[in-house]
């Protein structure tokens, strides 16, 4: 069951920040805006529904700047989400489930789209959302092409 605005919703493991750099399992939502990481209660399972706790760490898409070092090994993908502060964040997902790192670089490009298109022309736009933006995209952008 997806929710409104959830483009996906599953499990990855991020790297902890800490001395040990362990991995640690988190429920993630991505949505329109960016991802959240919810920590797992309980070790097992690998069900999008699995317990989590009510603290959750919040990756907006307005401070991400790239989806990087895609590398693939031992079944795992291992990519690294880089912030505006220059922070790199380290993930990996199991090869054979849902493609995180394009899942997440392919809703941070559609951000950005968004937000030059609104940058350029934001009184000719009206309220965009994820159904109707690709028209008005292609429609400005196929405009401005003309010369």
């Amino acid at each position: 069951f997806i929710q409104k605005g959830v483009l996906a919703d599953g499990l990855l493991e991020k790297r902890s920040s800490g001395l040990l750099q362990l991995w640690k399992k988190k429920r993630c939502v991505l949505t329109e805006d960016g991802l959240r990481l919810h920590n797992c209660k309980g070790g097992g399972g690998d069900a999008p529904g699995l317990a989590s706790s009510s603290k959750v760490k919040e990756l907006r898409f307005e401070r991400m700047v790239t989806v990087d070092c895609v590398e693939y090994k031992r079944g795992l993908v291992y990519f690294t989400v880089v912030m505006v502060t220059g922070k790199e964040i380290d993930f990996r997902c199991p090869q054979d489930g849902t493609a995180w790192n394009a899942e997440i670089a392919l809703a941070l490009v559609h951000y950005k789209n968004l937000q030059a298109v609104l940058a350029v022309n934001p009184k000719q736009m009206p309220q965009l959302n994820k159904h109707n933006f690709y028209y008005y995209y292609y429609c400005w952008f196929f405009k401005h092409l003309a010369i």
